[in-house]
């Protein structure tokens, strides 16, 4: 179920190349991804597992309210991540020339049921 979900997700959204779901501990439970030269999408959303483990605490910290939604652009790629719960998150990771509005979207959209199936 979460493979179907995750291709829907990157396929419809334009320019998607990949889309893992992930828990906190960078441990992926499932991830998809379109041919792509020149990205490792598991190492990315390991290396931003941790980043947000850290954004995650200052918010709370600040007492600023719950992480919902990271963005991160770069020369070559947006990477649009989606709290599902206080363990898992969503990453998509679109192509520049993409579609980021409705990649995120997308995201916001699937997330009730991403989150079903992780109950």
């Amino acid at each position: 179920m979460f493979n179907e979900i995750l291709q829907g997700i990157v396929q419809q959204s334009g320019g998607g190349i990949g889309a893992v779901l992930m828990g906190y501990d960078g441990i992926a439970i499932e991830e998809y991804s379109e041919p792509t030269e020149g990205i490792d999408l598991h190492m990315v959303a390991v290396e931003y597992a941790n980043v947000l483990k850290e954004i995650k605490n200052t918010a709370e910290i600040l007492d600023n309210g719950d992480m919902e939604e990271v963005s991160i652009k770069t020369d070559r790629f947006y990477v649009v991540i989606r709290v599902l719960t206080d363990d898992y998150f969503v990453a998509l990771i679109l192509d520049r020339a993409g579609n980021f509005g409705k990649g995120r979207y997308l995201l916001t959209k699937e997330a009730p049921r991403l989150i079903e199936a992780l109950s």
